[in-house]
């Protein structure tokens, strides 16, 4: 595995690789690595010819009195899972290199960050999209991997890359789960004893969402509440949404139809977990079908 730190020497091993004819995969990251990222790794190999990872925490995307400084930071841990799993190259920037100056230019998403996790991080998404420009134009790969538990996430992205032409495959990837049903995340380890055995029930609550549907609710309110309900029950923290959106424009529905995003958000005493299933809904004579992605 090849570490590169500086633009310069990224684009010295981009320009290598493109002269080879070799297509490559990319998996964007903060670092923290876990089995989530590794999923995206390798289906990235499976694909493509070479893997190319980067880890940056991204100041951009933070907001005043989020956990940019707290974050976890395991880079003797990451290097070696990359070398394990067989990366080509990683690309380890400080925030100097990624932004040199003050910003003269920055993307700004004008549909689908004012819900789910945006709507309570404003400017998070504009922050996430300018720096994956910033690295899809430094990279250049053939197709780009995230992960479905990230799901406004891909959907934002997958819109970026429409709106503006650019030239790369967006291939989202099944959320990893521990075997509870607990979504993988780095932010799973802030959590106590207690609530990593109240975690599991995010999931549970998506699951009593997709039930219901498939016993015939389509209420969207009546889902939410439900879903709320079950979470006061079975959690000591707080609830920040609960959502049903089309999937992936990711605007307001009162009954459910089509491609549908099901996501929560809840806040422990030390960490904010997320979750989501993406669900096709559809009708014939009568009975609903419901055939979830992720």
């Amino acid at each position: 595995m090849i570490t590169v730190h500086t633009v310069l020497d990224l684009q010295a091993q981009i320009t290598r690789l493109k002269a080879e004819n070799q297509s490559i995969g990319f998996v964007p990251t903060m670092g923290a690595l876990h089995e989530g990222h590794l999923s995206l790794m390798r289906k990235a190999k499976e694909e493509q010819d070479v893997l190319v990872v980067s880890i940056f925490v991204n100041p951009l995307q933070f907001g005043p009195g989020e956990d940019y400084d707290t974050y976890p930071r395991t880079i003797d841990k990451d290097k070696e899972l990359l070398s394990q799993i067989g990366a080509d190259v990683l690309f380890m920037p400080s925030v100097k290199e990624m932004y040199p100056r003050p910003l003269h230019t920055s993307v700004s998403v004008q549909k689908g960050a004012d819900v789910l996790c945006g709507k309570s991080r404003p400017g998070h998404f504009d922050g996430v999209l300018t720096v994956v420009l910033k690295l899809f134009q430094l990279v250049q790969p053939h197709a780009a991997y995230f992960g479905k538990k990230d799901a406004q996430q891909v959907a934002v992205i997958q819109n970026m890359v429409e709106d503006f032409h650019i030239p790369v495959k967006i291939v989202p990837v099944d959320t990893v789960r521990e075997r509870d049903g607990l979504a993988v995340s780095s932010r799973n380890v802030r959590l106590t004893p207690e609530e990593r055995k109240e975690a599991p029930h995010l999931y549970q609550s998506l699951q009593l969402a997709l039930t219901l549907i498939q016993h015939g609710t389509t209420n969207c309110d009546v889902i939410k509440e439900k879903m709320r309900e079950y979470l006061k029950q079975h959690t000591s923290g707080e609830i920040d949404y609960i959502d049903i959106l089309t999937f992936p424009t990711l605007t307001a529905l009162s009954e459910v139809r089509g491609t549908i995003i099901i996501a929560i958000a809840v806040q422990f005493s030390e960490a904010r977990l997320i979750d989501n299933v993406i669900v096709d809904i559809a009708y014939e004579k009568g009975e609903v079908s419901c055939i979830a992605r992720s």
